[in-house]
């Protein structure tokens, strides 16, 4: 796959993009786990992250999960904005301007629990926002407030912004640890339930904007294969975990319904909702063809083939294991892989995924009958 090839499609992709960008908004107010985290689980101080994390675009770790950009770094480049800084982003002089972003590693849409990896599920990113934005208005009304609009919102881009959303994923694969099948995919309604309780207040705050991402195929995250794929009948043609992957489809048949119903509810509204599934199969089942050579083999990890995935250390970590000094390394090439360590994407792939979203071919309403130019992709 040529490097220089997905830097010259994607920079025309952007640039075509933001020239003439019918969804064009002031700000990007972001909610989800470590799909879409720019850095508030690390700043958190819960957990940290070493190198190679970030190395492929930032040089070094970024808070981001990935060995560079996320798609919604990818989609921000498109909409010719800068790069959301985290909620909890307290050094390096953080600016607020264009939005925030309230998404943090290891979040669900139902309430934490004393188990939880991250404290910060929906619920609480929402009354993060809120506070965000109660203190905003707070300080533009004081005296001084006009200095600040370099660093903060102005108060019509909480109504005219973006709130994009991805969150979901750890809400499914972690309660296959403890519950059925059959349980989870019960739970669903519950999840979805809270999930349209967070979107409302949010809308009685006056979002109008709504971008929404369904979950991927979880089933072929390494991650979930290494644990529950041990019998091959367990998986599917392409190596993925069969029970994963079902619940992810009914978590997003249900999740797409809940969109469609908002949009008839919303009348004042825009709800978009975004197959991310059906974009990541795609990618997975023709890897080959689009110039990746693995299509669920970790890149940052340790153990080798056919996963190269250990759940006792995790990428960038030297650890004893059995009597030995072990680290979980890179590998050579980040952009021959999709699956990055085990749960996350590598830049390569996020840059298709995103490459795809612009499309408008996988939203609901489709937007590609607005998009200003021809794609014609090579990767």
């Amino acid at each position: 796959m040529s490097t220089l090839t997905h830097i010259l499609t994607f920079f025309l992709l952007c640039f075509s993009f933001a020239r003439s960008n019918p969804f064009s908004r002031p700000a990007v107010f972001n909610f989800g786990d470590s799909n879409s985290d720019t850095g508030c689980l690390v700043g958190a101080a819960i957990e940290s992250i070493n190198p190679p994390y970030g190395h492929r675009f930032f040089g070094h770790p970024s808070g981001r999960y990935c060995d560079g950009r996320l798609v919604v770094d990818f989609l921000l480049d498109a909409m010719d904005m800068p790069f959301l800084n985290a909620y909890l982003d307290s050094i390096g002089a953080p600016n607020f301007r264009k939005g925030c972003n309230y998404a943090a590693a290891g979040s669900t849409v139902l309430p934490a629990t004393a188990t939880s990896v991250s404290p910060f599920s929906f619920g609480v990113q929402v009354n993060q926002f809120l506070h965000f934005k109660a203190r905003v208005l707070e300080l533009r009304e004081g005296k001084g407030g006009k200095k600040l609009d370099k660093y903060l919102p102005a108060e019509d881009y909480f109504q005219k912004g973006l709130y994009m959303f991805d969150i979901g994923q750890n809400d499914l694969a972690g309660a296959f640890y403890s519950k059925t099948l059959d349980q989870i995919l019960a739970s669903i309604p519950t999840i979805l339930a809270e999930f349209e309780s967070g979107v409302q207040r949010l809308y009685d705050q006056g979002a109008r904007n709504f971008w929404i991402h369904n979950t991927g195929p979880l089933g072929c995250l390494a991650q979930n294969v290494a644990k529950f794929g041990t019998d091959p009948s367990k998986l599917d043609e392409f190596g993925c975990v069969s029970s994963h992957n079902q619940a992810a489809k009914l978590f997003n048949l249900q999740l797409h319904a809940l969109c469609k119903k908002l949009q008839g509810q919303y009348t004042d509204g825009n709800i978009t909702y975004i197959d991310i599934y059906s974009i990541k199969s795609n990618l997975i089942a023709n890897y080959s063809r689009l110039g990746f050579q693995q299509p669920i083999m970790v890149c940052c990890g340790y153990g080798g083939p056919p996963l190269n995935y250990d759940s006792r250390i995790v990428c960038g970590q030297t650890k004893m294991l059995n009597g030995t000094l072990v680290t979980a390394k890179g590998c050579d090439d980040s952009s021959e892989y999709i699956n990055w360590d085990g749960i996350h994407y590598t830049e390569a792939a996020n840059q298709y995924v995103s490459s795809q979203i612009l499309t408008g071919k996988y939203s609901d309403p489709p937007f590609s009958d607005k998009m200003p130019f021809l794609l014609k992709l090579k990767f």
